[in-house]
């Protein structure tokens, strides 16, 4: 992973590159960078012909802006605007994608750019890696949740009833193009949401930058533009180390789910009405680092920080009161179980988490016993 500046006309763009031999590509950060959408793009060997899909909330906002870009670098701009929310993610929509896509005269150059949150980052890169047998595309997120985290590492996919994400592919962008001032039209909501994912960095990977989070809490709820700047930053680089080193999760890239196997679990349970993405997050991470102390593998301490920090981000960290045996059975569907089990990332301190196979009797019996579920 490599971090660097430069110049382009004007702007500073801070760069993080993703290292992964033929498939290695740049995450570029800069104050009005939406407007250079075109110019970033000349330096990929694609076709002129591209496709920018985006949602219903989205498109009023920054859809013309990315739109006259492309026009003003002389590519051919068709465009796709799908409905906004979760449940939106599925098969259906992603078929419906398709056959816009084949009315568009695309051939295997021809790029997808997914302008958006996760969902649609998600459904995006799904459709670019399936359609022609695989197409280019690029991000271009717009929440603070998809620039800290969705919009790097190439995960793809939709959602199955059964559960969130259960269909996708590990296909790579061949950029990511994040202008943080998107992010003054960001719902506050989602705006927490984003920083779930940031603290569950600090969490994983780095106490210095949990540290950091703590002290700085309020100025990224005000959305100060230096701290936003630095957090996207941080978050992309570590993001990117982790991946350089294990693009596929066969191992280290999995601590990356950390809060995730329970927040997916609410998110399914909740038919993804009740808690977007990083509220089910922060509900999850509280529930595992529980769960660590049960385990006996961190302290109460440790714990009382991060829930301390969810709350100053006012996050939810209860767990909905579901049946026990409703969330065993969305837990063991989970795109990371295992033949005896799930694999669970567990606490063990600020800035170091660890994975451990739980049985569906060992998770049972801790859920019985740290939140009462009977």
């Amino acid at each position: 992973m490599l971090f660097f500046f430069d110049i382009l006309k004007g702007l500073t763009v801070k760069t993080v590159t993703v290292e992964l031999g033929k498939r290695s590509y740049d995450i570029n950060i800069a104050s009005g960078l939406l407007d250079r959408t075109g110019e970033r793009l000349l330096s990929l060997p694609v076709s002129k012909n591209v496709a920018v899909i985006t949602n219903s909330t989205v498109a009023p906002l920054y859809l013309d802006r990315v739109r006259n870009s492309l026009l003003r670098a002389g590519y051919r701009v068709n465009e796709i605007v799908l409905p906004d929310g979760e449940q939106h993610k599925t098969l259906e929509t992603v078929s419906g994608i398709y056959d816009q896509l084949a009315r568009m005269d695309f051939d295997r150059n021809c790029p997808v750019i997914a302008l958006g949150g996760g969902v649609i980052g998600d459904m995006a890169g799904f459709a670019a890696a399936t359609f022609l047998r695989g197409v280019p595309y690029i991000q271009i997120p717009t929440t603070l949740l998809s620039q800290v985290d969705s919009s790097v590492g190439g995960k793809t996919g939709v959602n199955l009833s059964e559960g969130k994400n259960l269909v996708g592919a590990f296909y790579q962008p061949g950029i990511v193009i994040i202008d943080p001032d998107v992010l003054v039209t960001l719902d506050p909501s989602e705006l927490k949401a984003g920083l779930a994912e940031v603290i569950k960095y600090g969490v994983i990977l780095d106490a210095d930058f949990f540290a950091f989070l703590e002290k700085n809490m309020a100025n990224l709820l005000a959305l100060d533009h230096d701290a936003l700047v630095h957090v996207i930053k941080t978050c992309c680089a570590l993001k990117a180390e982790v991946t350089s080193q294990d693009e596929k999760e066969k191992g280290l890239r999995s601590i990356l789910n950390f809060g995730h196997t329970i927040g997916h679990a609410v998110e399914t349970l909740a038919n993804y009405q009740d808690y977007i993405h990083g509220e089910a997050v922060a509900i999850g991470m509280a529930a595992v680092a529980k769960l660590s102390v049960y385990w006996g593998l961190t302290d109460a301490a440790a714990v009382e920080r991060l829930i301390g920090l969810l709350n100053k981000t006012a996050l939810p960290i209860d767990l909905p009161s579901f049946s026990i045996n409703y969330y065993l059975d969305v837990m063991l569907k989970d795109k990371k179980r295992a033949a005896d089990g799930v694999k669970m990332v567990l606490m063990k301190r600020i800035g170091e988490v660890c994975l451990a196979l739980k049985t569906p009797q060992d998770l049972s019996n801790a859920m019985k016993t740290v939140f009462g579920f009977r």
